[in-house]
């Protein structure tokens, strides 16, 4: 992949994201961090204490469970629409002109649903890894060998 210079970088997780920037060139990059959010989620019992929910049949006595709230990941897609948010008040302060992120599938997913028009304009590539806990240089490198 090649990535322009000065060309935005996000790469996040349902709990932690970091903004990279691309101060190098396009043929040579050097990603430097400008930012790093983490969100530290609360134990389960904090979160929520409720018992599964019942469903009773319309005819009959028939009762079934329905499945638990996953309060951690409602934490992480509250996290990554945050992140969207952000990119949304840098892309309308026009902070970058182009963007790659850089997430898990789960977590594209809810930065997409929260793009705004600016955002998506200047998105030039979506890659669906996580490289939250990797160093720059291995994020560099990565992105740099995708094409390859």
């Amino acid at each position: 992949m090649q990535i322009h210079h000065n060309a935005l970088i996000l790469v996040a997780d349902g709990q932690r994201c970091r903004f990279l920037r691309n101060q190098g060139s396009f043929t040579e990059p050097r990603l430097v961090v400008e930012g790093e959010r983490e969100h530290i989620s609360a134990p389960t019992h904090r979160l929520g204490t409720d018992q599964p929910g019942r469903a009773f049949s319309s005819v009959g006595s028939i009762r079934s469970a329905v499945e638990q709230t996953d309060f951690h990941q409602i934490e992480k897609d509250r996290f990554a629409a945050k992140a969207a948010e952000m990119l949304n008040r840098r892309a309308r302060g026009k902070d970058f002109e182009e963007l790659i992120v850089v997430a898990p599938p789960g977590t594209l997913a809810e930065l997409r649903a929260n793009y705004d028009r600016e955002v998506s304009a200047r998105l030039v590539a979506e890659i669906d890894k996580d490289l939250t806990n990797h160093d720059i240089g291995q994020i560099t490198a990565i992105l740099v060998d995708r094409e390859r």
